[in-house]
């Protein structure tokens, strides 16, 4: 076994075993490639990803190719996921090396003394093919480059360098000049994007992309007039993603993304990344439409989420694998006569609804999606459509067992502190949406586990797995963090997960700000020292922590009267206004915060006995209004922090109503409360 064995990574130890004699990041490898002067050859992957599996089996566990690496190179691998520091930065410089967009296996070549990279790609094959060069071929040409012109790559990587820092450098903008221009730039960029007849707002592959609808529903829900084609375009794609076979329709949850334009077809991976905002946001769609098909779509994922992605200590795993037995989708697709054996007469209805009736769209089988509504399949087969619609679940249920006796994709069991962030968020706005108290009840268990195990001498760590959490948090675990908190605030009051919201702000102020420029680093100050140290901006696979940290903490701000919160988040917008300004739709996040820069959230400060608050609660969350935000605290709930102390109790419910700086007097019926919101 090589240097892989004691790691925690399901990823590193899927390569322990391999020829390859591996290396962990870290300085042993570094020292290593220093003294030796072997170039370092990285490696970065995560364990859900196909074609890491793919070039793992056809290079890393050859004998003949793992000679070539271990005689030429000092190899690293990565995961990415328990190391988005050192991925961010490599997928920017191999975009600056190829023009080409990076992606998973990402494969670079770096100089031993600095780790800067002179040649990379992503997956190489191991025979020529598709334009792209045999791998033992490319290990031979880059030992032999190495060699006989390091000088000329010394100099080529002074420019690599240099680009990183040009991309860091962004004018901040003075007082006045934020705006509200590039929201509606943003808006109209996803207008004109938008697939009228399929959803969504690429061609294929097609991604969710769960803050870009949001973005939308925030745009509709603007004053003065609401903007119905917003809300038309968010819903109309949430419907096709719900239909389609980028959707579970036997378990539950959604895939990565849809090879095709029709979101038939998924890359079968699934993230907790991709679960949690869409969680929320089909909670967040069935308020605005009550469509059965988005609450469908919420309980069927969140019982996905308690059946198959929670530990028994209440966090969450976070990945399912697109590959089993060696085969992406395995798992998931049928055959006609598998469908018909196991539900006999019931299978004609099943069939129809999920498209068996028609072409395999799935090399020779058939993975499912919606393809026909109830009553168009009685008006086909006879019967009412409720009878359809019981027979039809009755026949998934069943499909969904025997499904369950295959041999399962592999689970990627480490817990990560910012996913973790993004399924609790979920959770809680889902909690609310629906009022239900067993996903707010989920919710809190994450944050206990999170708080007990991954919060160390005022510190996050990044990542659990088997009883050791390890590695310094990144911005992304405080942002998310106190995003979620604050919305599970909102659903159920704990003056612990105040306590420990205003921790986590207090901590990110601290040890991330860039206390010259304004905006956070992704790194803390006494991470160790990259090649570079990214202070993103643009939203990528996961919405950007800047912008999440700067709605964060201006929510948290205005909640508690608290000036340097609400500073931190404007320094922050002043940082990123060049960036915004260049291309409003890849700062979702951004605009979030921006967007409550100009118009501050209302929030509503419920205070009385629990039971009272609990019906007034649920009367305010039954609406959509995002910019409205309602804490239900408790007269148990003492010493409370801020200006919360200033909400008194002065009848059975007395609510105050807070805009920015200004709290109106407080209000003890709930119509006028209503009255007063609504206007």
């Amino acid at each position: 076994m090589n240097a892989l064995q004691n790691e925690t990574s399901p990823y590193l130890l899927q390569h322990a075993n391999n020829p390859v004699n591996w290396y962990p990041w870290g300085e042993p490898a570094l020292a290593k490639a220093r003294i030796e002067n072997k170039p370092i050859l990285l490696s970065i992957g995560y364990s859900a990803c196909h074609w890491c599996h793919v070039m793992a089996h056809e290079s890393f566990e050859d004998m003949a190719t793992a000679e070539i690496m271990n005689d030429s190179f000092v190899n690293i691998k990565v995961d990415r996921e328990e190391r988005p520091d050192i991925d961010k930065i490599y997928q920017t410089a191999q975009y600056l090396l190829t023009q080409n967009n990076g992606g998973w296996p990402l494969t670079m070549f770096l100089t031993p003394n600095d780790q800067v990279p002179f040649l990379g790609g992503t997956y190489f094959p191991p025979t020529p093919r598709h334009g792209l060069p045999a791998f033992k071929d490319l290990l031979g040409r880059v030992s032999t480059l190495y060699r006989e012109r390091e000088a000329d790559i010394r100099s080529q990587n002074e420019q690599i360098i240099n680009a990183l820092s040009d991309m860091q450098r962004h004018p901040v903008a003075l007082a006045g000049e934020l705006s509200s221009a590039p929201l509606q730039v943003a808006r109209d960029q996803a207008a004109r994007a938008f697939d009228h007849r399929l959803g969504g707002f690429t061609r294929a592959p097609k991604f969710p992309h769960p803050s870009g609808l949001e973005r939308l529903l925030r745009d509709f829900s603007r004053r003065p007039e609401p903007d119905e084609h917003a809300l038309h375009m968010a819903l109309f794609t949430l419907k096709k993603i719900a239909n389609g076979g980028i959707y579970d329709h036997l378990g539950g949850g959604f895939y990565r993304y849809s090879v095709d334009d029709q979101w038939m077809i998924p890359h079968f991976e699934k993230m907790l990344y991709d679960n949690g905002p869409l969680l929320g946001l089909y909670a967040q769609a069935w308020q605005l439409s009550s469509d059965p098909r988005f609450e469908t779509a919420v309980d069927e994922s969140a019982n996905w989420l308690a059946r198959e992605m929670t530990s028994p200590e209440g966090g969450f795993y976070s990945s399912l694998d697109a590959d089993s037995e060696g085969t992406e989708g395995k798992f998931y697709a049928f055959n006609r006569e598998q469908i018909a054996t196991v539900l006999g007469t019931q299978h004609e209805a099943f069939s129809r609804r999920f498209g068996l009736d028609r072409a395999a769209n799935f090399e020779d089988r058939w993975h499912l999606r919606i393809a026909a509504e109830f009553h168009e399949i009685a008006n086909v087969i006879g019967g009412t459509a409720e009878a359809i619609e019981q027979s039809v679940n009755s026949a998934r249920a069943a499909i969904f067992t025997y499904r369950g006796s295959r041999i399962r994709p592999d689970r990627d069991d480490k817990i990560l502190t910012s996913w973790n962030a993004l399924m609790i968020k979920g959770l809680a706005i889902a909690a609310n949406a629906l009022n239900r108290s067993d996903y707010a009840d989920t919710a809190e268990r994450a944050v206990i586990f999170i708080h007990t195990r991954m919060w160390r001498e005022g510190k996050l760590l990044a990542t659990y797995k088997d009883g050791t959490a390890h590695l310094n948090a990144y911005l992304d675990d405080y942002a998310f963090m106190i995003d979620a908190l604050l919305h599970l605030l909102s659903a159920r009051w704990s003056s612990a997960n105040l306590e420990f919201a205003i921790e986590l702000a207090d901590c990110l102020l601290d040890n991330f700000e860039d206390r010259e420029h304004g905006g956070f680093f992704f790194t803390a100050h006494d991470h160790e020292s990259l090649i570079q140290r990214m202070k993103p901006f643009t939203d990528d696979a996961l919405p950007a922590g800047n912008g999440i940290a700067a709605w964060g903490l201006a929510r948290l701000g205005h909640l508690l009267g608290e000036t340097r919160y609400l500073e931190a988040s404007e320094r922050t917008l002043r940082a990123a206004w060049a960036s915004i300004k260049q291309a409003p739709s890849a700062h979702n996040a951004l605009l979030l915060a921006l967007d409550e820069y100009l118009v501050p959230p209302t929030l509503v400060i419920l205070r009385g006995e629990k039971i009272d608050l609990e019906f007034w609660s649920r009367e305010l969350a039954r609406a959509y209004s995002p910019r409205q935000q309602v804490f239900s605290i408790p007269n148990e709930a003492t010493k409370l922090p801020g200006i919360l102390s200033e909400h008194k109790v002065v009848a059975a419910v007395s609510a105050y109503v807070c805009r920015g700086h200004q709290c109106l007097p407080p209000v003890t019926e709930l119509s006028e409360l209503k009255l007063l919101l609504s206007s």
